[in-house]
């Protein structure tokens, strides 16, 4: 049978201010795909309706959403996608549009009861480039030849289908990107540490908690012995190596309340709230001299300790005196370890 519209200019504004109620008020790309569905069922008495997605970047498809589909059908749906002889597939790669009955109706749709499905390639313009991002399946029971202003009417769903999935793409990745600045804005790239601006921000929250309930915190320095000399030998490829190998140490050595981060070239610093300061760097400082050599190098790392509140009441007082704990360190030689106003205890590689 032909399926053809009867509704005239006021049916047809009805649907148009359905589609734009559906682009415009839902709460996601979900919700809009299945108003827009099951608007496109409601008008041309399909059974079912189904939007596919695709990602830009592949040709592999994914179900999205369906509606009037069983969920065990669904399923087989799914999992069916990518067969050379799957037309939805086939509609994904030629970018086309077609109506299909008999054995090229999806199987999982055909031993539900479909017949005819119309299949429309979802596309979206940028640039002038064409964009594919899904396809659209409208199906019936019977036998259908959609005809007119039906037609006209499938293809405009699925050229609002398009738009909402294109905009929630461009959503997620205006987050993505939102949430990349933000990491990068608060770590260290080489090492995906922390940096030094949050570094110092947290270190004056938890002095300001160690001064309310009267705790201590220990800050600790750590500066890798001889990367200069390994970045001019050997360049800094090869200090870059050695830089992301001792922060992981650090990252694994510490505790969850202790914070880490690439303080300078090569420096690296850590906050360590209560009186466990010394264990942590010790730990550090054994875990760096247990890598395996890095281009042939050895690596160590010599420590400065500072604690709060006896070796300084504020942040500047609090790192001034574990630099110059770890100047004591590194004047004994490699991999020692000093706190501020003692004398050091520590082993050399």
């Amino acid at each position: 049978m032909d399926v053809s519209n009867e509704e005239g200019p006021s049916g047809q504004l009805q649907l148009l201010s359905a589609g734009a109620a559906a682009l415009a008020r839902s709460p996601d790309l979900d919700a809009t795909l299945h108003r827009l569905l099951t608007m496109a069922i409601d008008t041309l008495g399909a059974s079912v309706g189904i939007v596919y997605l695709q990602d830009p970047d592949r040709v592999e498809l994914q179900l999205g959403v369906a509606v009037g589909v069983h969920a065990d059908v669904a399923a087989q749906l799914e999992s069916s996608l990518g067969g050379v002889d799957d037309a939805v597939a086939q509609i994904a790669r030629d970018r086309t549009a077609r109506t299909v009955d008999g054995a090229e109706v999806p199987r999982p749709l055909t031993e539900a009861g479909i017949a005819t499905t119309v299949l429309r390639a979802l596309t979206v313009s940028r640039g002038g480039i064409d964009i594919p991002v899904g396809v659209l399946l409208v199906g019936w029971d019977g036998p259908v030849e959609p005809a007119g202003e039906h037609d006209e009417l499938v293809t405009a769903i699925g050229d609002l289908a398009a738009v909402a999935i294109d905009r929630a793409r461009l959503a997620s990745m205006i987050l993505e990107r939102s949430e990349w600045f933000e990491r990068m804005a608060h770590t260290d790239p080489l090492t995906g540490l922390a940096n030094q601006r949050t570094f110092n921000r947290i270190l004056e929250l938890e002095l300001a908690r160690a001064a309310r309930q009267g705790s201590e915190i220990s800050v600790a320095i750590f500066d890798i012995d001889g990367l200069t000399g390994i970045n001019e030998r050997l360049g800094h490829g090869v200090g870059d190596d050695v830089l992301r190998a001792v922060a992981s140490v650090l990252a694994e050595s510490v505790r969850l309340v202790d914070t880490v981060a690439r303080y300078a070239g090569d420096e690296f610093a850590l906050i360590a709230p209560g009186s466990a300061g010394t264990t942590v760097a010790r730990r550090v400082l054994d875990g760096v001299a247990a890598l395996a050599p890095v281009d042939g190098v050895s690596i160590s790392v010599s420590a400065g300790i500072a604690r709060f509140p006896v070796d300084g009441a504020s942040s500047e007082e609090l790192m001034g005196a574990a630099r110059l704990a770890l100047s004591g360190a590194s004047a004994r030689g490699r991999g020692q370890i000093a706190s501020a106003g003692a004398e050091s205890a520590g082993s050399g590689t």
